[in-house]
């Protein structure tokens, strides 16, 4: 007697959820809406910076599942944010990198708890005068790759439209001690940090040795920039490295003009044209 050929069950993994974990610095930070542009304190002067606040990665973390991407494109995987089902292939999510803002998602949660992450590196000043190193820190969990966010804040200070041809300063990035830290931080951490500064969960600041750049304004930007963001980031950047420069905010010349970059522009450019840069060549 023949026998009619075996049924065979296939059993099919579920995807049981999402989870989420830390990555070294420079890598992807998972993570997680802008009182004024506060300037630093009066009388307040540069002081080197000695040691990162909260948590600093001294360590690259390991490597991904090499799958053949064109590193150039950013793209960042993180298999820990993949949970697998039995029987089931490991799951590998991609988020793309925001090419000169290092954003991997828009998320803004109001307090990730104030742990920084320094994101390391050496790279010496690209240009003639006085060295200012400077310390890249991005709050843990925001969902910013560090090495993106950093290499765009360092090209900001160091173009010709900076700060070097009006104070005759140029800038090395360093992830030990600094003359100046630029850290990214939700809006209750850049609170703190601002403290006794106001920055009502929504600005940034700039003091003394510190440019907190507040992670709402860096995805909201702001109204009078008509949705530039490149050039609102530019001034953001260089407007709170300025404080730290031991520059104060200015007012508006005439209706018109380029904004200076010490206008309070995240409130208004009161009547001038928006603008990121201290020069206006």
């Amino acid at each position: 007697m023949r026998r009619g050929p075996a049924l065979v069950l296939a059993s099919v993994g579920l995807l049981a959820g999402l989870g989420a974990g830390g990555l070294g610095a420079g890598s992807l930070l998972p993570g997680a809406p802008g009182a004024t542009d506060v300037a630093v304190a009066d009388g307040a002067s540069e002081a080197p910076v000695s040691g990162a606040v909260g948590q600093a990665v001294d360590e690259a973390p390991a490597a991904p599942e090499n799958r053949g991407e064109d590193v150039a494109s950013r793209s960042v995987r993180d298999p820990q944010l993949g949970l697998d089902g039995p029987g089931s292939l490991p799951l590998v999510l991609e988020r793309e990198v925001e090419a000169g803002s290092g954003l991997v998602g828009t998320e803004v949660v109001p307090d990730l708890g104030g742990a920084l992450v320094v994101v390391p590196a050496e790279v010496a000043a690209p240009g003639a005068g006085t060295v200012k190193t400077v310390r890249i820190e991005v709050e843990a969990r925001l969902p910013v790759d560090g090495e993106t966010f950093a290499a765009a804040v360092m090209a900001t200070l160091n173009d010709p439209r900076g700060w070097g041809p009006v104070d005759g300063v140029t800038f090395a990035r360093t992830g030990g001690d600094a003359s100046i830290r630029v850290v990214l931080a939700s809006p209750a951490t850049t609170d703190r940090m601002c403290a006794p500064l106001k920055t009502g969960g929504t600005y940034s600041c700039g003091v003394t040795g510190a440019a907190i750049l507040n992670f709402s304004r860096w995805v909201e930007g702001a109204s009078d920039f008509d949705g530039d963001m490149g050039l609102y980031r530019h001034y953001l950047v260089n407007h709170e490295v300025g404080h730290v420069l031991g520059h104060r905010h200015v007012s508006c010349p005439a209706p018109g003009t380029l904004a200076p970059v010490m206008v309070q522009q995240s409130m208004s450019t009161e009547g001038c044209l928006p603008n990121g840069w201290p020069t206006f060549g």
